[in-house]
């Protein structure tokens, strides 16, 4: 079983900026990858980043530029760096695992809301 705890939401005015971490414990034999997702009032789901094993980062489109993604597998640990917040980013954010074998593991959430 594998448990991830995220950190780092809060309220925060646009233009600003918020690092969110999360960290993995538990039994992770191989990891394909970790990331961030979002789910914004009445949205669904979304890809924010995710950092592949040996395959490198995608950033949805929308935060390019904006959000940066690092790893560190000696703790297994993923944060993302949050700059140049829009209130559209205002959402739940929810770290994401997955293992070798394709299972997926999730964070409870972190909320992050910007204000105009």
């Amino acid at each position: 079983q594998v448990h991830l705890v995220e950190s780092g939401g809060g309220l925060v005015q646009a233009g600003g900026s918020l690092r969110l971490s999360c960290a993995a414990s538990g039994s992770m034999f191989s990891i394909n990858a970790m990331g961030w997702y979002r789910q914004g009032p009445g949205k669904q789901r979304e890809l924010v980043a995710v950092i592949r094993t040996g395959a490198g980062t995608d950033y949805s489109d929308s935060v390019k530029g904006r959000f940066t993604i690092s790893r560190d597998d000696a703790t297994n640990r993923v944060d993302l760096q949050m700059n140049s917040l829009k209130p559209e980013d205002t959402a739940v954010y929810y770290c994401n695992l997955e293992l070798a074998d394709w299972r997926n593991y999730w964070g409870l959430g972190t909320q992050v809301i910007v204000s105009s």
